[in-house]
C-alpha cells in the first residue's frame, strides 16, 4: 500500500511566508528558511515552495530564498511560481527543488508541459491548478488565482497530464484558508480524470479533514496545508499519527 504525503505549502511573497483566506488578505507569517527546517526536521513528507506574486508581477522566481531553503531540508522540494519557460525549469532545479509546478505559464504556453517533460521526465513536471466554482463550472484561474481564464478546469487539468505532467495540485480558492475541509466534490472530480497523483490543497483545518479526505477519496494521494501547520493548530507529527490509527498508511518517524 503507497503511503500518503503530507506536504505543508510555503507561499511566499517578499521572500516572506504568508498565508490569506480565498487567496486575499495576506498576512506575515514567518521566514521561509526557519519553516522549511522546522518541517523537515519533524515528519513532513515534501515541501511545497511557491513565490505567488512572481507570475502578477511578472518577473522571475526568487533564487537567492529558494537556494537557502533547499540547503536547508532533507525531503522532496515541489517549486512554483514565474515558470514559464524549459530555461526556468532548469533555472529552479539548479537551486535544489526537486519538482516544478507551473500554473500561469502553462496556460500562456500549452507547450511548456511536454517540452518540460520530454527535457526532465513526467515526474519533475507538477501541473498546480488553481481552480475556483463560477456559475456551476469549476473554472481555471491564472497569476495566483486573479484572472479566471474562461477554461473548464478538469479538461484543460487532463490535458495537461495527457501532455507529460506527472502530478496534480488542485488548489480550490473556493475552499483556501476557510479551514472548513478539503473540496471533495472538485477533488474527486480530477481524481476521476487523470491516473497521476493528486495533491488536495485548501481548506484543511483539523486533523479529522485529513482522516475525511483520505477516507471519502483514497485516489487523493497527499495533504497540502499552510495556516494549520504555520500557526502551531496541528502538528504533522500528531496528524500523522492519528492517521496511521485510522489505518491509513504512512510514513511515520
Amino acid at each position: 500500500m503507497l503511503t500518503k504525503r503530507i506536504i505543508p505549502c510555503l507561499d511566499v511573497r517578499d521572500g516572506r511566508v504568508v498565508k490569506g483566506v480565498n487567496f486575499e488578505g495576506l498576512n506575515d507569517v514567518s521566514s521561509p528558511i526557519e519553516l522549511a527546517r522546522y518541517y523537515s526536521e519533524n515528519g513532513a513528507d515534501e515541501l511545497v515552495f511557491y513565490d505567488i506574486t512572481a507570475s502578477a508581477e511578472g518577473r522571475k522566481l526568487f533564487t537567492d530564498i529558494l537556494t537557502e531553503v533547499a540547503h536547508q531540508i532533507f525531503i522532496p522540494l515541489t517549486v512554483g511560481g514565474g515558470i514559464n519557460s524549459v530555461e526556468d525549469f532548469d533555472r529552479v532545479l539548479k537551486c535544489g527543488a526537486d519538482k516544478v509546478s507551473v500554473n500561469s505559464g502553462a496556460i500562456r504556453n500549452p507547450k511548456l508541459i511536454p517540452e518540460a517533460a520530454a527535457k526532465y521526465g513526467n515526474q519533475c513536471v507538477v501541473i498546480s491548478a488553481d481552480v475556483k466554482r463560477v456559475d456551476g463550472e469549476f473554472r481555471v484561474f491564472a497569476k495566483g488565482g486573479r484572472v479566471d481564464t474562461g477554461m473548464e478546469a478538469i479538461s484543460w487539468i487532463k490535458s495537461c497530464v495527457d501532455n507529460g505532467a506527472g502530478e496534480v495540485v488542485l488548489n480550490s480558492i473556493d475552499t483556501d484558508g476557510v479551514k472548513k475541509g478539503f473540496d471533495l466534490e472538485m477533488l474527486e472530480a480530477v481524481s476521476n480524470a487523470v491516473d497521476v497523483p493528486v495533491i488536495a490543497s485548501g481548506g484543511a483545518g483539523c486533523i479529522d479533514d485529513f482522516v475525511k479526505l483520505f477516507k471519502t477519496l483514497p485516489k487523493v494521494d497527499a495533504g497540502l496545508a499552510a495556516s494549520i501547520f504555520h500557526f502551531g493548530e496541528v502538528s504533522i507529527t500528531e496528524l500523522k499519527d492519528k492517521l496511521s490509527r485510522e489505518s491509513i498508511a504512512m510514513r511515520l518517524m
